[in-house]
């Protein structure tokens, strides 16, 4: 019965308190500006209301560009379903799932990006490609990252990692953990499209990534979208806290709250990168990404020492 609790928790966890992590960094951002800012439950609101409306459909678009957010939504919440809190077991647990929600997250930009290219339209066209080429250095990086803790626990399933990160691995492999961590936190910045990847704020198409792709979503497609934004945020804020805190030594009903805690504490940290860094220019965003696969690929010639 108590496995069967965790496994429901978990992802209602996710699915119930993602879009708040949003209006934590956005009221961050305010405080550090001198704002009152947008509440907190702001996010809700949008979905709310976007979820009311009616969806509008250029005549250039296809069955492609319909059923990119439902397919995008459909892969997010599979994903929820593997990534646990704490180390408890999730309902999707088996030996091979961080492959598959690799691979989930990479279907979910696949489809994003032939959308985009569907409506024909030149400004989707160009954050399409921008996307893919960011890619092409935070998938190599993410992929390196989940290899050397693969080996650094002799696993590839999330819930055995996260179970394995004790205190005496932090004592005896702290530079893995350390140098994964500093990798896993650049790639969930680009992922997400955060500062200093990309601002999800601005409104000026020449500089957007993400948001320029899905321009012409309305409706309860635009909400799919930016609740799967939400939840991907929330996925890779759980792998960095899975990553980082010894789960194990606690009991489940203490694990889950500190990892739901924890990820909110990534999301401060995140509006405080975002209150005191620029943007960088898109050409020197690359070099931002080739150093977090540097640091993976030097974590996992660290797990070679064993």
């Amino acid at each position: 019965m108590r496995d069967y609790a965790i496994m429901i928790i978990q992802p209602a966890a996710a699915m119930v308190l993602a879009p708040m992590l949003l209006g934590v960094i956005n009221w961050v951002k305010a405080n550090f500006a001198g704002r009152r800012g947008q509440p907190l439950l702001q996010p809700y609101y949008d979905l709310w209301k976007l979820l009311h409306k009616s969806a509008v459909y250029s005549s250039t678009t296809s069955w492609i560009f319909k059923a990119m957010p439902i397919v995008c939504l459909s892969a997010i919440l599979l994903v929820t379903f593997i990534i646990p809190l704490g180390f408890g077991k999730t309902i999707l647990s088996f030996n091979g799932d961080l492959i598959l929600a690799a691979y989930l997250l990479g279907l979910i930009r696949f489809f994003i990006v032939i959308g985009a290219l569907d409506t024909g339209s030149s400004f989707e066209g160009m954050g399409a490609s921008r996307e893919v080429q960011f890619s092409a250095l935070a998938e190599p990086a993410f992929f390196i990252a989940m290899a050397a803790m693969a080996r650094q626990t002799s696993s590839i399933s999330f819930s055995n990692i996260f179970s394995a990160i004790t205190p005496q691995m932090w004592a005896t492999n702290s530079a893995t953990l350390l140098l994964v961590t500093a990798a896993i936190v650049i790639v969930l910045l680009a992922e997400n499209s955060r500062i200093p990847v990309d601002d999800p704020n601005t409104h000026l198409e020449l500089t957007m990534i993400h948001e320029v792709m899905i321009l012409d979503n309305s409706g309860p497609d635009f909400a799919f979208l930016l609740y799967s934004a939400a939840l991907k945020l929330w996925i890779f804020a759980a792998i960095l806290v899975g990553f980082i805190l010894p789960m194990n030594v606690m009991p489940w009903q203490i694990s889950i709250p500190v990892s739901i805690a924890a990820i909110f504490v990534v999301s401060i940290l995140i509006g405080i990168v975002e209150s005191c860094m620029a943007r960088l220019r898109l050409v020197r965003v690359p070099h931002l990404l080739f150093t977090a696969v540097a640091l993976a690929i030097l974590a996992l010639i660290f797990t070679f020492r064993n």
